[in-house]
């Protein structure tokens, strides 16, 4: 499997990409980091981009995922919003955990809130369901459907009182 090559394959499966606690708020459109490939102080935010990242690309679809590399003394995330407002983030001798965690708390959705979108996520109604309860009382709303026997009555060959009578 070409996928399990390479530096700590475990990062490209499903199981992985889903696990990541981070989901950002709708507003939030692009995601930045700003760090160096050399540097004790930086080494927090280089295991974040490397473990953390594809986590939040996978749960974010909608959002732009940018990485600068070696063009800060100190490392940030900085978040752009869609009304053009922006957070910078200060991830300085921070380990990857802690910049998780306060990433959550600032950027990330509330437990109320991805509950409450997990819970729609499953009530997804089949359109073609009928009955009481679902959008559409009666089979006979659906178009190109037989209109209901209480409006307008059955042929003779359709209804079973005729068709299996026999004299």
């Amino acid at each position: 499997m070409p996928f399990m090559k390479g530096k700590a394959p475990i990062r490209r499966t499903i199981q992985y990409l889903k696990s990541g606690r981070l989901e950002l708020k709708k507003q939030v459109k692009i995601f930045s980091v700003n760090y160096n490939t050399f540097g004790d102080h930086h080494k927090g935010a280089r295991d974040y981009v490397f473990w953390n990242l594809p986590q939040i690309q996978y749960k974010n679809p909608d959002v732009q995922v940018i990485t600068f590399k070696n063009m800060t003394p100190s490392p940030f995330i900085r978040c752009y919003f869609e009304n053009g407002k922006d957070i910078i983030i200060d991830i300085d001798s921070k380990s990857r955990e802690e910049i998780d965690g306060h990433l959550i708390n600032v950027l990330g959705k509330s437990k109320e809130l991805l509950e409450a979108e997990a819970k729609m996520a499953e009530k997804q109604d089949n359109p073609a369901n009928f009955g009481y309860g679902c959008a559409k009382p009666c089979m006979c709303t659906i178009p190109g459907q037989v209109p209901c026997p209480a409006v307008v009555p059955l042929p003779y060959h359709m209804r079973g009182k005729y068709k299996y009578q026999k004299d």
